[in-house]
């Protein structure tokens, strides 16, 4: 719960100083991890607990959901909201741990499927858990999974 537990103490933090963006997106952290706790205890998933891969996984989720709004944001000429799009990911970014080069997912991908033994694209899934596993948060999986699929098609 190391995750939970630095959001609650930065939330206490901006409500001290006040600082209102900060407060807000720190709320919609929150919001987002009990809605996940929520869904988890509706499917019977355990005692409904989220831990820190979960919260990493949500924020790095959140992170991609306000690039790409502020994205839109910038292409439909509305800049105030792309401001505030990219404040929040700023502040949901503080969080996250620091993400790899390019050389370095290279290089986990290379650790993984020599781990795994890995020679055929049928062993795909087994490669993405065992990186997921390892580096939540810290690299784009949706850009990873591409690289792995190359590697293992030759």
């Amino acid at each position: 719960m190391q995750m939970r537990e630095q959001i609650a103490t930065a939330l206490k933090s901006a409500m001290k100083n006040k600082d209102r963006e900060r407060l807000s997106t720190l709320r919609l952290i929150n919001a987002a991890i009990k809605d996940r706790e929520i869904a988890m205890r509706s499917e019977g998933e355990g005692e409904g607990t989220v831990g820190d891969p979960e919260v990493l996984a949500i924020m790095g989720k959140m992170v991609k959901q306000r690039q790409e709004s502020a994205r839109a944001y910038e292409e439909g000429g509305r800049l105030e909201l792309a401001e505030k799009e990219l404040s929040e990911v700023a502040v949901i970014e503080d969080f996250l741990p620091r993400q790899l080069s390019e050389d370095e997912v290279s290089a986990a991908i290379d650790s993984a499927i020599a781990k795994l033994g890995a020679d055929s694209i049928r062993d795909m899934g087994r490669v993405m858990g065992e990186l997921k596993a390892q580096f939540t948060g810290q690299m784009d999986f949706s850009k990873v999974g591409p690289q792995v699929k190359d590697r293992l098609a030759s």
